[in-house]
């Protein structure tokens, strides 16, 4: 019975050592000899492309509302509006929606303000750009949400429209693999390129 108890013992620290420790750490070593920008999770100097950012300027493309217009957060009674997934319950900082449904009448009066405060910068916005992402925190936004910006963008920078719209067409990304999803353009990464052409 001891040389079983032993045998056991023996192969649990072999266990523990091998896919706790060597596994793990062979992991991390592969990662960023390899693939170094994404295991750190693909941060630039202006922030990760996975996380939509908070573009409040109009000379900027924005992405969907997380922290736009009525879903911002109101940092003097530490609450966002309606269905804000960075605010979730009252609570910053928590990723859940607040899941309101199609006939709950806040979710109706901040679409119509979004609605507004996309109207205020001279933009028809799409359905995308009044309505969050199941997360959130999408960064990325389709080629007309983008196109639908340009007047904004152009007034606010003085770049031709022409330019912002072959902008937008070289920063689309296509479908996955050519055929999974649809295409789409990482706001962060439209923006520094933006950033570069004011130069």
């Amino acid at each position: 019975m001891l040389i079983h108890l032993r045998r056991s013992l023996v192969m649990a620290v072999i266990c523990l050592v091998l896919f706790g420790f060597v596994y793990a750490l062979a992991g991390t070593g592969v990662s960023q000899l390899f693939f170094k920008y994404q295991a750190d999770g693909s941060i630039g100097k202006n922030g990760s492309t996975l996380i939509g950012q908070n573009w409040s300027s109009p000379k900027w493309f924005h992405g969907r509302p997380d922290d736009t217009g009525p879903y911002a957060a109101n940092l003097t009674t530490h609450s966002g509006g309606g269905d804000n997934p960075l605010v979730a319950s009252g609570n910053t900082g928590e990723s859940g929606a607040t899941n309101l449904g199609p006939r709950s009448k806040t979710l109706k009066a901040n679409t119509i303000a979004l609605v507004s405060y996309w109207h205020s910068l001279g933009v028809n916005p799409t359905p995308d750009l009044v309505t969050t992402s199941g997360s959130g925190y999408d960064p990325d936004i389709s080629q007309l949400d983008a196109i639908v910006q340009i007047p904004m963008v152009s007034k606010a920078t003085g770049v031709a429209a022409s330019v912002l719209h072959k902008l937008i067409v070289k920063e689309t990304s296509g479908p996955e693999l050519g055929f999974m999803g649809t295409a789409y353009i990482d706001v962060l990464q439209l923006n520094q390129a933006l950033a570069k052409l004011e130069k």
